[in-house]
């Protein structure tokens, strides 16, 4: 099992559980981007209450992104309701860094974005997230 937590710029952690078996090709992209240092220092550039916060995009304006990934939808059980980790993409198949955690339960989400984690702890830290909170430090580790 593979476990992730991403640490804000005042200290506060969040930590993740992340579906390598039913998404394992979003998590290995994750894991080798955290693992490179690629998140941190990044922001959340987009937060929504009751939608999303979204993070990852290396310009900060939600345009920036980095190799293309496939979606893993088809046979991936998770769905997205709160605390889900999932990959933002501009359509189909575009998916590559930028990521967001779910405020609440979004079933039109289901299907078209692939989730690959849920928030084991911490959540009450993405909560309170306000535009360009920045993360501090993101790792990944096999547990």
């Amino acid at each position: 099992m593979k476990k992730a937590s991403i640490t804000l710029a005042k200290g506060q952690v969040v930590d993740i559980e992340l579906f390598d078996q039913d998404a394992p090709g979003t998590v290995a992209n994750f894991e080798k981007l955290a693992n490179q240092g690629f998140y941190n220092g990044l922001t959340f550039h987009r937060v929504v209450r009751g939608f999303v916060a979204q993070g990852g995009c290396p310009d900060g304006t939600g345009r920036g992104g980095t190799e293309k990934i496939l979606c893993e939808t088809a046979n991936n059980p998770h769905l997205h309701e709160r605390g889900v980790l999932s990959m933002a993409h501009f359509g189909t198949d575009t998916g590559s860094c930028q990521f967001f955690i779910s405020y609440d339960k979004h079933d039109y989400l289901d299907g078209r974005h692939t989730v690959f984690g849920k928030v084991t702890s911490g959540m009450e830290h993405v909560d309170a997230l306000k535009r360009g909170d920045m993360m501090q430090n993101v790792k990944v580790w096999d547990e």
